[in-house]
């Protein structure tokens, strides 16, 4: 019997990642790629966003009215909020450690570097400044939920979806109508999600092109120490510190990153963690983790555990100190970790996350602001390797809190992967 040819959707990703590098590269500073090839990305990038909500509602009240225990509930969120606390510590460590060991921005010759425009960060930062602690909290609680829904804001429909979903489990055999219209709504999310999935090589091809079309080698020379260190230290993060929190728990960062091969190629070439939300999800769930903490722990992680960016973002404060030959005392870099912790949380869902918490930070330990002109040139390159890691922190977040709950389920995950490894 002759044997199908399969093609997995990684490879047709890649493809498409390798044909758009080409093709920007040939066509470098030629407008006409972003014209033609930026609508290919954008359509990509606008139906995973059209999908992202009903996921998230349908899934988080499903998982929630399956549940239906509001003590159990505030245990999972109060645990996963102190674990994503932890590691965001963690991380931000050692990216101070990885900038002050190898010192990326010592000698840098600034006249040769070519400054990018960050006046749309300035603007978000000055609004983002504008609101307090307890701004960010009283957000969470939505006055209108289709407001929320239309702006895609997480926490609140997040905060929505579980009182609805215990609203449910209240009411009995009533709720049972309204359960089974959610459940439905999942299952078709799921069916449409790997519909549009089918799209994503041509989607990667757009912007991919359009990205290395704008930048040309001369820019990355002058930085590519920096370049280095932050995708040397990232694998670090990953294999080391994700790697020992998996096997405390008796899982294996390889075995997550094999599963998820596809998405973090994805991720990878998008730079955008939400195109692959809807997947990570379900995969997830199919490894042996529950609906209710599947659906709570990843969209929240999306906008409170975000390794990569934050580890990125010490690394580079410490890289444009360097540049600027200021040396930050035991105490500063001390406050530059607290300013971090609680910006990064603050901001959370914000265009360009990265860049707007780096000017909300910078000031506080005397570091000027213009020097993130110097890094914008080169961030979208960074940015790729931060949401690999972004994706890989929430998986691993997932599989973490469903083993502390004693709720992972490790036969499930085994007849997964079996049949994950026979379909690859």
């Amino acid at each position: 019997m002759k044997r199908k040819f399969k093609f997995p959707l990684a490879y047709q990703i890649l493809v498409g990642l390798i044909l758009g590098i080409i093709v920007g590269a040939i066509f470098y500073g030629n407008p006409a790629v972003e014209t033609y090839m930026q609508p290919l990305g954008t359509i990509f990038i606008n139906m995973i966003k059209m999908i992202v909500v009903p996921i998230i509602v349908s899934t988080l009240i499903v998982g929630v009215a399956g549940t239906g225990d509001i003590k159990q509930l505030g245990k999972l969120g109060g645990k996963t909020m102190l674990y994503f606390q932890l590691v965001s510590l963690i991380a931000i460590v050692v990216g101070l450690s990885a900038a002050n060991i190898f010192k990326p921005g010592d000698g840098i010759d600034m006249s040769s570097l070519t400054k990018g425009d960050i006046d749309q960060y300035v603007q978000t930062t000055e609004e983002v400044q504008n609101e307090g602690i307890m701004d960010v909290i009283v957000g969470i609680v939505p006055s209108n939920i289709v407001d929320s829904m239309a702006n895609a804001d997480m926490l609140p429909l997040i905060f929505f979806s579980v009182l609805f979903g215990l609203g449910i489990a209240s009411i009995g055999e009533k709720g049972k109508p309204v359960l089974a219209f959610f459940q439905g709504t999942a299952d078709a999310m799921f069916w449409v999600t790997n519909l549009i999935m089918k799209f994503a090589p041509i989607g990667v091809f757009g912007l991919i092109g359009v990205t290395v079309s704008k930048f040309g080698l001369s820019s990355l020379i002058p930085l590519g120490k920096l370049m280095i260190l932050v995708y040397a230290t990232m694998i670090f993060f990953v294999v080391v510190v994700l790697g020992l929190i998996s096997k405390m728990v008796g899982s294996s960062i390889f075995s997550v990153i094999k599963l998820l091969k596809d998405e973090l190629i994805l991720a990878y070439s998008t730079a955008s963690s939400e195109t692959v939300l809807p997947r990570l999800m379900q995969k997830m769930e199919k490894k042996g983790c529950p609906k209710d903490i599947v659906s709570f722990v990843i969209p929240t992680g999306y906008s409170f555990n975000l390794d990569g960016s934050t580890l990125y973002q010490a690394l580079a404060a410490i890289f444009i100190a360097q540049m600027y030959n200021i040396n930050l005392s035991i105490m500063e870099q001390i406050t530059l970790v607290l300013v971090l912790m609680v910006t990064s949380n603050g901001i959370a869902g914000v265009p360009g996350v990265s860049f707007v918490v780096l000017l909300a930070t910078l000031g506080t330990v005397g570091i000027p602001l213009e020097g993130l002109a110097f890094i914008a040139g080169v961030d979208r390159l960074l940015d790729m390797g931060r949401t690999v890691v972004n994706v890989l922190g929430n998986a691993t977040a997932t599989i973490v809190i469903s083993k502390s709950e004693g709720r992972f389920n490790p036969e499930e995950s085994k007849d997964y992967m079996k049949t994950a490894e026979e379909l690859a």
